[in-house]
C-alpha cells in the first residue's frame, strides 16, 4: 500500500500534536527551554542531521561553498545553507535554499538559483542515559531551479526522515532514514527511494574535532542508480555561537559523487524571545 505525501505530512501534524505536551504548543508556556547561553548546533558537515534541533527561540545560519565532480566532464559548483528557528522545545522550522549553483559537462556552462526545501523537524524524545534523542523531519521543494537551463526538474518533491542521536563513550552519533518522493518530469506522479546514513565525530584537541559518514541512496528510477559514499570532515568551534568546516566527500560506488570538496560554517545569529524570558521569570 502506498501512501500520498498529503497523507504522510497530515499524519506528521498530527503526531507533532499529539507527542508534545499541551502547554508545549504554545510559545511562553513552555518551561525550561530559554538557552542559558547561545550555542552553535550544526547540521554541517554531514548529509545526516542531529536529533536535536536549535535553541529555542534562537534563529541560526548554516552556508557554505560547494564543489562535486560527478565523473567525466561533469562538475558542479554551488553556494547554498540551512536557516533554522527553534519556534517551539522541541520544533525547529527549517529552510534549506540553494542561492547559486553552477553546472556543467563539458559543453556550455549554466548557472542560476538553485531548489528550495522547507519544513519542520520535531524531536520527540531528549537523550537520557540509555536511549538517544529521537525526533522526525518532513521537507517540501520548492522548485525554483530552472528546468530549461538543466538547473532543476520544476517538479514538488518530498521528503520524510527518522532521526537519532546518541553519545556512547565520547562519540557522537547520527543516524538518519529517509525516504523521498521525488516528482517525475511530465506526469503526475512520483518516483521513491531511501536514503540511509551513519555520522560520527569524536574531540580532537579542544575546539578541534573530527568528523565522518557513511550513507547511501536505493535505486529511485532506470536512471538514478543506489550508490554508497563516504564523507570526511574536519570543524573548529571559534567560540560556541560560530563553527566552521571543511572536508571531503568520496564516493564508495558508481553512481556517487567521484569527489566533492566543502566549506563551511555554522552561527548562531540571535535569540527571538529575550523580551518574554524576561516576562516569564518576572512572573515567577
Amino acid at each position: 500500500m502506498k501512501f500520498a505525501p498529503s497523507y504522510i505530512l497530515a499524519g506528521l501534524v498530527l503526531l507533532t500534536a499529539t507527542a508534545l505536551p499541551s502547554e508545549a504548543l504554545w510559545m511562553g508556556k513552555q518551561i525550561g527551554c530559554y538557552p542559558d547561553s547561545l550555542t552553535a548546533n550544526p547540521n554541517r558537515p554531514t548529509l545526516a542531521d542531529p536529533a536535536d534541533i536549535t535553541q529555542y527561540g534562537v534563529l541560526e545560519l548554516e552556508y557554505g561553498f560547494d564543489r562535486v565532480w560527478n565523473g567525466g566532464d561533469e562538475r558542479e559548483t554551488s553556494f547554498g545553507g540551512l536557516l533554522k528557528f527553534g519556534l517551539l522545545c522541541d520544533v525547529e522550522l527549517r529552510w534549506n535554499t540553494t542561492s547559486f549553483l553552477w553546472q556543467t559537462d563539458g559543453n556550455s556552462p549554466r548557472s542560476g538559483v538553485g531548489d528550495n526545501w522547507f519544513g519542520p523537524q520535531v524531536r520527540i524524545r531528549k537523550q537520557t542515559q540509555r536511549a538517544p534523542t529521537l525526533a522526525f523531519s518532513y521537507s517540501l521543494k520548492f522548485p525554483s531551479a530552472s528546468a530549461d537551463a538543466g538547473l532543476g526538474t520544476e517538479r514538488v518533491d518530498h521528503a520524510f526522515s527518522f532521526l537519532a542521536s546518541k553519545d556512547i563513550k565520547g562519540i557522537h552519533f547520527d543516524f538518519n532514514a529517509t525516504h523521498f518522493w521525488i516528482g517525475r518530469e511530465n506526469v503526475s506522479a512520483y518516483d521513491g527511494n531511501y536514503q540511509i546514513n551513519l555520522a560520527f565525530s569524536d574531540d580532537i584537541y579542544r575546539g578541534l574535532q573530527f568528523t565522518g559518514e557513511f550513507y547511501g541512496n536505493t535505486t529511485l528510477n532506470r536512471a538514478t542508480p543506489g550508490f554508497a559514499s563516504s564523507l570526511w570532515a574536519l570543524t573548529y568551534t571559534i567560540n560556541p555561537r560560530l563553527v566552521i568546516d571543511s572536508g571531503l566527500e568520496m564516493g564508495l560506488t558508481s553512481g556517487a559523487p567521484e569527489k566533492h570538496l566543502f566549506l563551511g560554517f555554522t552561527y548562531s545569529i540571535v535569540e527571538l524571545y529575550p523580551g518574554r524570558r524576561k516576562r516569564t521569570r518576572s512572573g515567577d
